[in-house]
């Protein structure tokens, strides 16, 4: 069981993208923070079920998605960092994930 832990950076991608959608949707946007936590719960029995990040292919960075986002986490001994919310559309390079 690995212990979950978010950085600063991907509770900061979360908290904008929940104001985003918040300016036309207050109740959605709390549905997708309720939903990007649960998502991230299931890593801990299951840290090996997202796929390795095509773009960086380090079998530690890996990612899940929820709707249009990629939730990118790095494998830890026992742990499991979060390491960015980020938008599908989006390029992700290794300085955003800050690797």
């Amino acid at each position: 069981m690995a212990v979950i832990s978010w950085t600063i950076q991907a509770l900061d991608d979360l908290d904008a993208i929940c104001e985003f959608i918040a300016r036309d949707a207050p109740r959605y946007a709390q549905l997708f923070a309720i939903q990007a936590f649960e998502t991230v719960d299931r890593l801990e029995m299951f840290p090996l079920s997202g796929r390795v990040v095509p773009e960086i292919n380090r079998q530690e960075i890996r990612e899940v998605i929820l709707g249009n986002y990629r939730i990118v986490y790095r494998l830890k001994e026992d742990e499991t960092e979060i390491l960015t919310v980020h938008h599908g559309a989006q390029i992700l390079t290794a300085d955003k994930l800050k690797i």
